[in-house]
């Protein structure tokens, strides 16, 4: 009993092709895969950061810049923002202090205050919402209120943003490099 097996080259043939067509524009290819998954994952990391932080998404997306990737470079996300202030984890007032909510946990900073005059008929001052604190036991002068502590370049290199980041890019890269060398290729 013999058997033939017959198999057309020409379908293998075309893949090569293909190949060697797109290897002069595989930069190309994954410059706009990490620029489209980038995208996607600074995204994901804003969302992730706002409850992580306390912060509002529009702060938290003013903080996170993307850098595109272009000519063999890569993808970089960065993020600014030191000590942040009281102001930014929705500050309000009370008798004791200040309270705030950095890390979405809300405390009481005592001794400090964002309103002046006698309880209960204090009224906002022209400082845009600052929290401050007196320098000394005089009335003035007026200091900046203690930081949250919270650092968001350290933020978003921990906890649960750092998770989305790595399950977005992983999850959607293969895909888009797919996607890209089909467009390269006409397909």
């Amino acid at each position: 009993m013999s058997v033939d097996l017959n198999f057309d080259v020409g379908q293998v043939q075309r893949i090569s092709n293909a190949l060697k067509a797109a290897s002069s524009k595989l930069d190309l290819v994954m410059v706009r895969a990490q620029n489209h998954t980038g995208a996607k994952a600074r995204t994901a990391m804003i969302r992730a950061l706002v409850p992580q932080t306390g912060m509002k998404r529009k702060t938290m997306a003013k903080a996170l810049k993307a850098k595109k990737a272009f000519n063999g470079s890569n993808f970089e996300i960065k993020a600014k923002g030191g000590d942040v202030r009281l102001v930014f984890f929705k500050p309000r007032e009370t008798r004791k202090g200040v309270s705030a909510a950095p890390w979405n946990k809300r405390s009481v900073y005592p001794g400090t205050f964002m309103k002046g005059g006698l309880f209960p008929k204090r009224v906002a001052l022209k400082t845009n919402g600052a929290v401050l604190e007196r320098a000394g036991k005089a009335r003035l002068p007026l200091a900046a209120a203690p930081r949250s502590g919270l650092y968001i370049p350290t933020e978003m290199v921990t906890g649960n943003s750092e998770a989305v980041f790595y399950a977005t890019v992983q999850r959607e890269m293969p895909g888009r490099i797919a996607h890209e060398l089909y467009r390269v290729l006409g397909s």
